[in-house]
């Protein structure tokens, strides 16, 4: 049998490293570990003082005169709104004053015109029913007149009738006369 020759190549637990200890812990590199915080921390605030901080702070106030220059706007508007508003509201109530200014005038301007046809229609109604009550009473009188003449001719004819002798017409009108007035 062949032997083979083993090779152990075994590394130890301190990686080659001659301390045990944990760098950052290492009491021997604290000085030179403070001297680069000082210097990082020194250019960090040196460079958010001088660059980052005054980009916020100009963010930030412009944001600020926006929004106080949007609230003045509204505020503006709000104004100008309200000043329309009332100008409509005003307007409105002169319109609707206005209108019935328009409509009384012509309310009473129709009525005049009313009432004035209205008197010329009585006054015509008026000389129409005079006409006509003349014209009647005309045609009352010529049938009355001829009342009295047929009554008397009438009564000729019924005493003829009924006792065979005719009165004289003298004699029929006045008995017709006489029992009319009375």
């Amino acid at each position: 049998m062949a032997s083979t020759e083993q090779t152990n190549s075994e590394v130890g637990h301190d990686g080659g490293h001659a301390s045990g200890v944990f760098p950052p812990f290492d009491p021997s590199t604290f000085g030179s570990q403070l001297l680069w915080l000082a210097i990082i921390f020194g250019a960090l605030y040196v460079l958010m003082s001088k660059i980052g901080l005054p980009q916020v702070e100009g963010i930030l106030s412009a944001r600020k005169a926006a929004h106080e220059g949007d609230l003045a706007e509204a505020a503006r508007l709000r104004a100008e709104t309200e000043a329309a508003i009332a100008a409509f509201d005003k307007a409105l109530a002169d319109a609707h004053a206005h209108a019935e200014e328009i409509g009384a005038s012509t309310r009473d301007k129709l009525n005049a015109e009313i009432m004035a046809k209205r008197k010329a229609f009585d006054a015509e109604i008026s000389a129409n029913l005079d006409a006509e009550e003349h014209t009647i009473a005309e045609a009352k009188a010529k049938a009355m007149k001829n009342v009295g003449e047929i009554a008397a001719e009438s009564t000729i004819s019924i005493i003829q009738h009924l006792t065979g002798a005719a009165p004289s017409a003298a004699e029929a009108s006045a008995a017709v006369a006489h029992v009319a007035n009375a």
